[in-house]
């Protein structure tokens, strides 16, 4: 081992690290590696930004933008509810049509889109079936994750993988609907699975009839009145500062029948006022202390008592793309911005309910919010939330509204039949769409998940360095010497079996992108040692490292269902290691009758 190879061990160590701890957001992980590199000079200025123009980087941007495109449409939820209701007799046949939908969608459309349009579909459908949304959103994440790996285009980890092919090797690309061999049979798995064992193993967690109940919000929403004699008569809210004296929130004022819910801090109070509000019983207390108020103390506020004609309790996730992130809602002014209340805050399993006005948010965040239907739509419309609730599953008919789909179907058919490449097929499709103004420039760019465009961008160095230092070989030759010790006719399917696994698990506890740029060079270098054909294991690098089914934060689909789902870590692994055990076994078996290692 030369030092050089040693430093580059260290990164790679360090960039582990870094995933597993999230220390720091993937993307700046990923720009520090590429920094590091830079510095040590292993990278010159000129190859640290190739990633930025690698193809597979400017393919996955333009697919990113043709996804929102279609999404825009409503085609895919007006397609798959209606595909449902065929199935209306049967909770298992109609669970299972719901899922092939939303893999076969996964296929050609970027997974996590599919999940950040299906979710509201499938809390929908979980009430429909009078079943806990705990039951199917796992089953939507595996769903989409395992559709990815029907096509080329299904995942962003494919793409990587082909382009290192590409760029590294002589050897032919994987074709389009290549990876529909081996990936059917793993979807075909994976869904009865679910169907039989998962839906039976997941708990039944969240309750889809009262996001009250679901929150455990019965001790925290409450009614008080304003009798005669209260400080609070003649007076505002803002005036008499209870959210900063008290860390209650007045939701609504019940004045003379009438519900008032909007400019609440500066309406003057009377007395007989009921106040609904939000806080907790030891701030009610010193409230009614120091207010004179009567507390209605055997009055807790429903899910129905907060939903009125214009006001709705709804769920709204935090995306990734979102401006709140890593800002607590007083830095952002969340009131005053969306005019409208966080009453708690789902996080990885763990409700948050004090406070939280001062917590710093995170990606995935899911924000029990009221407010007035027209204020929820906005926030759905900002692009920083996905509203949690019934959705509106009809085709929106604007100009051009079908163009969307036909460019998208033209760009995978042509570059299946070898006659147009798919980085020119998105790029013409996304020009096409803004050419006819399906879309606006500035809804394109917003579309693209800079977070992942950076993240691979800046690994793919990693990649080059991998290969130049000789780091790949010295790795290949201490694997090579590992699978030695078997008989020589059966070390073809070891090093297969090995590759797959170790892929498995480091995509588990880290990006699929980081895994496949690491593991893509290495694997090519011990098929070509041993004298076998790359193929098989490309493949099982692009399988494995796209079917993170353990932990929630190995794939992005995954830890966004966590909140809504009400999931603990421990569901993760109870459901999905089972399955990803199965499924490896399968790729032993039907990876070599595919792809021959000679």
């Amino acid at each position: 081992m030369t030092i050089e190879i040693g430093f580059v061990l260290f990164i790679i160590g360090l960039a582990f690290i870094l995933f597993v701890t999230e220390a720091l957001p993937i993307d700046v992980t990923a720009l520090t590696v590429l920094g590091i590199l830079l510095v040590s000079g292993l990278l010159s200025p000129t190859e640290s930004i190739k990633g930025f123009s690698n193809p597979a980087v400017i393919t996955i941007a333009a697919l990113f933008i043709l996804s929102h495109s279609l999404q825009k449409t409503g085609l895919l939820e007006y397609l798959v509810l209606h595909l449902n209701k065929l199935a209306r007799r049967s909770k298992t046949l109609g669970l299972t049509l719901y899922l092939v939908s939303i893999a076969i969608a996964s296929a050609i459309v970027n997974n996590t889109a599919i999940v950040a349009i299906f979710m509201p579909v499938t809390i929908r459908l979980a009430h429909k079936y009078r079943i806990s949304p705990s039951k199917v959103l796992i089953p939507l994440s595996y769903a989409a994750v395992l559709g990815g790996t029907l096509t080329l285009v299904g995942t962003s980890t494919n793409l990587l993988v082909n382009s290192i092919l590409l760029q590294s090797t002589d050897y032919p690309p994987l074709g389009m609907f290549e990876f529909t061999k081996f990936g059917s049979i793993k979807l075909a798995i994976g869904l009865v699975y679910i169907i039989v064992f998962a839906y039976r193993m997941l708990p039944s967690r969240t309750v889809t009839s009262s996001l009250t109940k679901s929150y455990h919000m019965g001790g925290y929403l409450t009614e008080i009145k304003i009798p005669k004699g209260s400080p609070l008569v003649g007076k505002t809210c803002l005036e008499r500062e209870i959210n900063r004296n008290y860390d209650v929130i007045v939701l609504d004022i019940l004045r003379d029948d009438k519900l008032i819910s909007t400019n609440i801090r500066d309406t003057v109070l009377k007395e007989g006022d009921v106040l609904f509000v939000r806080g907790a019983l030891e701030d009610f207390l010193r409230m009614k202390e120091i207010e004179k108020i009567t507390m209605l103390t055997d009055e807790k506020l429903t899910h129905e008592e907060l939903r009125n004609e214009n006001n709705v309790l709804a769920e709204c996730l935090l995306t990734e793309k979102s401006g709140l992130i890593g800002k607590s809602l007083k830095d952002t002014n969340f009131r005053r911005r969306f005019g409208c209340f966080v009453l708690a805050i789902r996080r990885e399993g763990t409700i948050l309910r004090r406070k939280i006005s001062h917590m710093i948010l995170n990606v995935f965040d899911t924000l029990l919010v009221y407010g007035t239907r027209d204020k929820i739509n906005e926030m759905a419309a900002s692009g920083d939330f996905i509203v949690l609730e019934e959705i509106d599953a009809t085709l929106k008919k604007n100009r051009f509204w079908w163009l969307s789909a036909v460019v998208i179907i033209l760009a995978v058919v042509l570059a299946a039949l070898g006659l147009v490449p798919i980085l020119k097929g998105a790029l013409i499709g996304v020009v096409i769409l803004l050419v006819f103004r399906v879309l606006r420039p500035n809804e394109a760019y917003q579309s693209i998940h800079w977070q992942v465009i950076v993240l691979i961008a800046a690994l793919i160095p990693l990649g080059y360095v991998i290969q130049s230092t000789g780091t790949a070989d010295w790795i290949g030759a201490g694997l090579s010497g590992l699978i030695g010790i078997f008989p020589e006719q059966y070390q073809p399917i070891v090093l297969l079996s090995f590759i797959y696994l170790l892929t498995m698990v480091l995509t588990e506890v880290s990006s699929n992108a980081a895994t496949a740029i690491i593991m893509t060079p290495i694997a090519l270098v011990m098929a070509s040692q041993m004298g076998l054909n790359p193929r098989p294991f490309i493949f099982a690098i692009c399988y494995a490292a796209s079917a993170s089914l353990v932990t929630p934060v190995g794939y992005q689909t995954n830890l966004m269902v966590y909140g809504p789902g009400g999931y603990k870590f421990t569901d993760y692994i109870k459901v999905g290691l089972p399955l990803a055990i199965v499924l490896w076994i399968a790729a032993i078996i039907f990876i070599p009758i595919f792809w021959p290692f000679s």
